[in-house]
């Protein structure tokens, strides 16, 4: 990005909440989250923002994927990539969708929640074509021979929930679609409706397929994986020789797979006043579901599917996938249908820089607006501007009851783990009855704003949530305005600074809350509107700049070539070696050997912690090898799995007996199952000779 213009930026963006910034080690370069570690690994999410209802397609050296949008606009993003982990932007398919006053934020009107979604991307003689829901719409359809576009646009004459189509190798092409029962229907030559007598009802409620179909065939059968919510989020497949099937079901290629994150906050109600219930941290978040496989050119499949994280949204992610008895299962042989948050990248044949699809910060020095830029529903094009005071986003301000109803406000979505957008704000413009600002959009929302009254200028916090106000009288036009969101305790902390040095807080900690009315996480957004009805003045926001503290896959580097104590999480004791035995106890120091690709051997004098293969785990003689490499992986909250290279399960400590084994499938929420632990540098002995 150009920096430019103001002394007070650079400081600003040194400047933030001691929760954030103090120690925070990211990796040199790296300005946001990348799931590509740079050591031949990644880790999941692909993305630390938002991306639901992800498909995805191969075409010649490329794969291409997009997902869902909703009411933001533009819609339905095309990324690509050649090593399915680090992702370039394309294009959006979709500029505007514009279905009357509701998808402008007028009479009151809105689509929250609803506007694009659960798209299915496909490509056939030398077209793109991606189908998407709209709701009380037809299907939609974008097609394209270039995915960096322009893509056009026309509609089916019928809607099909979740969709999928399937161009099939005799040249027709096929539909499924469907809620709990699923159907199968032949699609018209021109793709805008199905042939009359070829639908059929494929599966009922019963056969548990539920909705989120991804129509493939491989090796002369038809597939079918699809997401199921009831009885826990997991992904059925089904298969058969025709394309009308019989169809056999099998109930879950992927299950229970969150990586250990527990579910957030819940909103209880949909209205003022607000109701937010506490996380519940033994029940997990909204395991991986919904998503499809893909093949490379180097012979290996891999899975995509998505997961309910916390307040940041559904973020996608990258399995390793295992075919075993002719279905794809996500995950690991020992251990299927689960997915290591950190494995290895697929092959490609020649290494791929780490890129990221956006950028985040923007000075708004460029000609146009930064991709990772979207629209709270369709803005008023006449009432904003990159021209008039250049370097700077001008918004007008146009009448509104509230933040959640003002138009043109500009939104990207949130990052995790945590993040922290810095807004430059010059009010001078506003007039009485305008406020302008920084606000997080979600239901409940917060908004930080500067509003115009006939006495001055005054800074308002404002929580949706508890109805409260937060107010300081400022003397200045030109102020700073920052929020603090941490996603894994899904708080956001507000500050303000009137001189881009030393920053305020204001008012309490915003809960924030992962809910079904925006069906999106939270988004940071840029507004400015008037109360008072009239005609206003505008706001001008000179930069944003959006800090990570921690992004990539490790919050701490991996500490290869030290000695380090490994305690259990949440239960004591840890790891010890002593007389020759493993066990539980005070833990005892293993150094720290390198084995390649984030993987780490656990040294103890001249044994190393060693696997069976049937998971029993002990102290085993050098030289170091596969049965003693563990890949050294992260939960979102930041304690160490070790999963066996061995077993491909995970390393625990039993609670009861104290018996060490590599069978867990994964960490599960709320750590209280032995697989989590801490890790401390060990303290040098007196008699240290320099060996473990």
């Amino acid at each position: 990005m150009a920096m430019r213009k103001h002394t007070g930026r650079a400081a600003a963006i040194a400047a933030a909440l001691a929760f954030l910034y103090a120690g925070a080690a990211p990796l040199a370069g790296a300005r946001t989250w990348t799931a590509d570690n740079g050591n031949g690994t990644f880790t999941n999410p692909l993305f630390y923002d938002e991306f639901s209802d992800p498909d995805m397609i191969k075409v010649g050296d490329w794969f291409y994927l997009t997902g869902t949008t909703m009411h933001a606009m533009p819609g339905l993003p095309v990324l690509r990539s050649k090593d399915l982990v680090n992702w370039e932007f394309l294009s959006y398919a979709s500029d505007k969708l514009d279905f009357g006053p509701a998808y402008r934020l007028e009479d009151g009107k809105n689509i929250y929640g609803r506007g694009i979604w659960a798209p299915s991307l496909r490509y056939r003689d030398g077209t793109f074509y991606i189908f998407s829901n709209v709701n009380g719409r037809a299907t939609q359809i974008y097609s394209t021979t270039d995915p960096k576009g322009p893509w056009t646009h026309r509609e089916m004459k019928r809607g099909l929930h979740d969709l999928s189509v399937l161009f099939d190798d005799d040249g027709k092409a096929y539909v499924v679609w469907g809620h709990q029962d699923m159907h199968i229907a032949q699609l018209e030559a021109d793709l805008t409706d199905i042939v009359p007598g070829t639908e059929k009802v494929l599966f009922a409620k019963t056969d548990g397929m539920g909705e989120g179909a991804h129509f493939y065939k491989i090796g002369g059968k038809y597939y079918i994986l699809s997401a199921n919510y009831a009885g826990g989020f997991r992904m059925p497949a089904a298969r058969a020789g025709k394309v009308y099937g019989p169809y056999e079901v099998n109930q879950a290629i992927s299950r229970d797979e969150a990586f250990g994150m527990s579910s957030g906050h819940a909103l209880k109600n949909k209205a003022p006043p607000f109701e937010i219930a506490p996380p519940d941290p033994a029940k997990s978040a909204g395991p991986l579901h919904q998503g499809g496989i893909i093949l490379t050119p180097a012979g290996e499949w891999w899975g995509f599917s998505m997961m309910d994280f916390s307040a940041v949204g559904r973020l996608l992610a990258l399995s390793p996938v295992t075919w075993k008895d002719g279905w794809p299962y996500f995950g690991l042989p020992g251990n299927l249908g689960r997915t290591p948050r950190t494995w290895v990248k697929p092959k490609t044949a020649a290494p791929q820089p780490v890129a990221v699809p956006y950028e985040r910060s923007d000075d708004f020095s460029a000609a146009a607006l930064k991709p990772v830029w979207q629209w709270n529903h369709v803005p008023v094009d006449g009432m904003w501007s990159l021209r008039e005071r250049p370097g700077f986003l001008r918004l007008h301000t146009l009448p509104a009851a509230s933040f959640w109803e003002a138009r043109n406000s500009l939104t990207q979505r949130a990052v995790g783990p945590m993040s922290a957008p810095t807004v430059t704000l010059d009010a001078a413009g506003l007039k009485d009855g305008d406020v302008a600002g920084l606000g997080l959009l979600n239901l409940p929302y917060a908004t930080l704003g500067v509003e115009k009254t006939a006495a001055g200028l005054t800074l308002t916090l404002y929580d949706q949530a508890t109805g409260k106000a937060s107010r300081v009288d400022v003397g200045a036009a030109r102020i700073w305005l920052r929020a603090d969101c941490d996603f894994l305790t899904e708080q956001a902390r507000f500050s303000y600074s009137l001189d881009g040095k030393s920053f305020t807080p204001i008012g309490a900690a915003f809960t924030m809350v992962y809910q079904l009315t925006t069906f999106q996480g939270v988004r940071y957004a840029l507004f400015a509107y008037n109360r008072k009805g009239g005609k206003g003045g505008y706001a001008d926001f000179d930069s944003v700049d959006v800090h990570e503290p921690h992004p990539r896959g490790l919050m701490r580097p991996i500490p290869f070539g030290q000695r380090i104590l490994l305690a259990s999480y949440k239960a004591t004791g840890g790891l010890r070696a002593a007389g020759g035995q493993l066990g539980r106890g005070a833990p005892s120091p293993f150094a720290v050997r390198d084995m390649g690709l984030g993987r780490v051997a656990l040294q103890s004098g001249a044994d190393y912690l060693g696997v069976a293969a049937d998971g029993r785990a002990g102290l085993q003689p050098g030289p170091a090898a596969a049965a003693h490499s563990f890949q050294w992986i992260e939960t979102p909250t930041g304690e160490l799995a070790l999963m066996s290279l061995v077993t491909h399960r995970f390393l625990r400590i039993d609670a009861r007996t104290g018996a060490i084994t590599a069978d867990s499938p994964g960490p599960a929420p709320g750590g209280g199952d032995g697989v989590r632990f801490t890790w401390t540098a060990a303290v040098p002995d007196l008699n240290d000779k320099g060996t473990p």
